[in-house]
């Protein structure tokens, strides 16, 4: 079996495309062929150096992986798969309580152990999520970013007890956030986006958000005011406001804490390096409620899928397609904000 991948070497530098070892899954491992692997930030902050992954260098990154067990656990070969990113023990105190995705023991491709951007991966097969059952109109290939930027959007509506008749706010309507848009509408929330660039907010009208807001060179005090008085037009307390915070910027983690209210409930879901300055006192105050989220566990993924094969949720409007030939392109492409999709790299391309 040929197996070749791009590996990180270094921080900063190209990734590099070799053949790798001779894969050796255990018993209780599946030897996926990559059909498709989704480029995340988290691969680009790995591959620049402003995050250091779990596992030494050199490592092959990628974590949003689709494709068919070719080897390992016989029970799964032939079977087309997601492999989640968040992989959790399943068996410590963490698991045990529903919280696998903060599972201290977790595993995480591209990180952890070699991820996506190979021809191959060996994963823990039981983790593995099925999904021969795609309806015709699905690319399967589309699916792999469910391992990541929906099922995360879908933990976060989670974490946050979001419920009909909800107000959810998102900051920052692309990637993830563009995601939990629609899994928001779906839910049956009233959803409202934000955004600095205008087309995104265009799309996004399209698929979810009742109202938009861009937030191009607005102070957060001006644009909570249009928020809070769109979710008087609906009815709905503060008790029942749901902000995400998505962008991943220092901006708009600013803008999100800005807009507690009474009894608000901020999730944080994107991630920034940056450090931010924030009044603490105004959580206390506004006796409000922060939650950080972190992936999502696999036994979740079903009703990911569940709301992607009914139409509440469309992925393709969403992403492009590129070979994995060009990943050193890719990543310098998202570095310096030029892509305007969420893109998925064929390995055999």
């Amino acid at each position: 079996m040929l197996v070749e991948g791009w590996v990180l070497d270094k921080p900063g530098a190209p990734l590099s495309r070799r053949a790798l070892s001779r894969l050796t899954p255990e018993k209780t491992d599946a030897v996926v062929a990559i059909a498709a692997c989704g480029l995340c930030h988290t691969d680009l902050a790995f591959a620049d150096g402003s995050v250091a992954p779990r596992h030494a260098l050199p490592l092959v990154l990628g974590h949003e992986i689709v494709g068919t067990v070719v080897d390992g656990d016989p029970k799964m070969r032939g079977k087309k798969v997601i492999v989640p990113a968040v992989i959790p023990c399943g068996d410590c105190a963490f698991c045990r309580a529903g919280r696998g995705n903060a599972c201290p023991k977790q595993k995480m491709p591209g990180n952890d152990l070699d991820g996506g951007f190979a021809t191959h991966v060996v994963v823990p097969s039981w983790a593995l999520v099925l999904v021969d059952d795609a309806p015709s109109n699905i690319d399967v290939r589309d699916l792999s970013v469910v391992a990541d930027a929906v099922s995360t959007a879908y933990q976060a509506t989670r974490r946050a007890g979001l419920q009909r008749g909800d107000v959810a706010v998102v900051v920052g309507a692309g990637g993830v956030g563009g995601y939990l848009i629609q899994i928001a509408r779906a839910l049956g929330a009233h959803v409202i986006a934000c955004d600095t660039r205008a087309a995104q907010l265009e799309l996004i009208a399209k698929y979810g958000a009742d109202k938009t807001v861009d937030v191009s060179g607005r102070a957060p005090r001006d644009v909570r005011k249009d928020v809070h008085a769109m979710t008087r037009e609906w009815n709905v307390p503060s008790l029942s406001l749901r902000i995400f915070e998505c962008s991943g910027t220092k901006d708009g983690q600013e803008l999100a804490y800005t807009m507690l209210a009474p009894a608000a409930t901020l999730v944080v879901v994107g991630y920034s390096s940056k450090a931010l300055e924030l009044r603490l006192s105004n959580v206390m105050a506004f006796d409000a409620t922060i939650h950080g989220t972190w992936g999502c566990p696999p036994d979740a993924y079903a009703n990911v899928l569940k709301m992607i094969y009914a139409g509440d949720v469309a992925i393709a409007p969403f992403v492009e397609h590129a070979p994995m030939s060009r990943i050193n392109e890719a990543l310098d492409d998202m570095a310096h904000h030029r892509l305007g999709k969420r893109l998925i790299l064929d390995p055999q391309a």
